[in-house]
């Protein structure tokens, strides 16, 4: 019975088609010379004859048929009155064959060797599934739901493969079911415990830019490139991409016919806005162009602290800090600048304006804050705003905005 299990083992060996064959039958040989030197003290006369097509094998002994008396070594040599015991026409200085029964062993032995080989398969299968994913990291898989928690789901590839899909990597609109097909991009391998675990991903720019290079023959042909991606999963991403023929236009291409092509990654990313703009090295054109759809009267850069002061009209200045003030915060990153946004109240007569840090002492920090958020930077921006308009953009009560306009009016009238 423990030589059946033993076969058993060897033969799930045999099924895990991802080993090569060279590694399985070392492994498999090591297990029984393992036990052959538990039971005779070495395994240097013993062959290991492994059946990779069958998952079988056996195990032959070889001795030096000697005279009798002559033995000295009694594992490499057999006296002549043994031999003739197995076969009569054997003769002295001949090699003496015999085949090893696995039961010989003792079922203990054999319960022990057929632990290692188990142990030995899992090791490798877990080699296996490493290099595979590792070689992998940063491509599109499917996969499908098996299993859906709080805080992660854990899906199965095509060779039943567990794979996970954090909470913090899935997009905040996601909604999955068991049994259902999902697109991932494969984020990294980490082991825990001694056991790979695969880490999949749908919030990251990599996931962005292969459904991209699905959706547009020319990415995939190296006809455009995509210098960078920025996301802000769920909400919004900006793409810059860049033309290596002139006769193509970027942009055009991965929108494609009305949309027909970027509908489909959009719809996947769950209705995820996506602005996709030429690269250019030329900063202030960037700047431009990072903060669509809003448009931009002039700006002042600062090459050296990487800072950028941007002037719009009243009216564009939502548009380019976007809704929770996702689109000035992905221009940031696109850019590599810190960017701040003014008012050009072009016209006005004004002569001067103060800065809202100016009231630290009256106001607090974190009302200011939120106010720079929609771009008020200064008294006047804050006074020419409504209550109303006030509390729509931002998330301060009423009374604290009325508060605040008090403060500011009182430091004019004191003038």
């Amino acid at each position: 019975m423990a030589s059946i299990n033993l076969i058993e083992a060897f033969q799930d060996f045999k099924e895990a088609e991802n080993i090569d064959r060279p590694t399985m039958m070392k492994v498999v040989e090591d297990v029984f010379k393992t036990l052959l030197r538990k039971k005779y003290g070495s395994d240097e006369n013993f062959d290991v004859i492994v059946n990779a097509e069958k998952g079988d094998l056996e195990i032959m002994r070889r001795r030096t048929i000697v005279e009798n008396g002559a033995v000295e070594d009694p594992l490499a040599q057999i006296a002549y009155n043994e031999a003739v015991k197995i076969e009569p026409d054997y003769e002295v200085g001949e090699d003496l064959y015999e085949e090893i029964e696995i039961l010989d062993f003792g079922r203990r032995a054999i319960l022990a060797a057929k632990q290692t080989l188990a142990s030995r398969i899992g090791d490798l299968k877990k080699n296996v599934l490493v290099k595979k994913y590792s070689e992998r990291i940063g491509d599109i898989i499917s996969a499908e739901v098996y299993q859906v928690w709080k805080k992660e789901i854990l899906l199965l590839d095509e060779e039943g493969n567990e794979l996970i899909l954090p909470k913090s990597e899935q997009i905040p609109q996601d909604y999955f079911k068991k049994g259902e097909s999902i697109r991932a991009v494969v984020r990294k391998v980490d082991m825990k415990n001694n056991s790979p675990v695969i880490i999949l991903s749908r919030t990251s720019p990599s996931f962005l830019a292969k459904l991209l290079e699905i959706e547009v023959p020319e990415i995939f042909d190296g006809l455009i490139v995509i210098k960078k991606i920025v996301r802000e999963p769920g909400e919004r991403a900006k793409v810059a991409v860049e033309s290596y023929d002139d006769r193509i236009d970027p942009v055009g291409a991965c929108v494609g016919m009305k949309g027909s092509r970027i509908h489909g990654i959009v719809r996947e990313l769950k209705n995820e806005n996506i602005d996709v703009i030429n690269w250019t090295n030329n900063i202030q054109l960037l700047m431009q162009r990072s903060l669509t759809p809003s448009k931009i009267t002039s700006m002042d850069i600062d090459s050296e602290k990487l800072h950028a002061n941007v002037y719009l009209k009243p009216d564009q200045v939502s548009l380019a800090i976007g809704r929770k003030g996702v689109n000035i915060k992905l221009a940031q990153e696109l850019t590599g600048y810190s960017i701040d946004v003014f008012r050009d109240n072009e016209g006005e007569t004004s002569e001067f304006d103060i800065d809202l840090d100016e009231f630290s002492d009256e106001i607090e920090t974190w009302v200011i804050d939120e106010l720079k958020r929609i771009g008020c930077d200064t008294a006047h921006s804050v006074l020419d705003l409504t209550v109303e308009e006030l509390e729509r953009r931002t998330d301060l009560e009423k009374e604290t905005i009325e508060e605040v306009r008090r403060v500011l009016k009182e430091e004019f009238e004191k003038e």
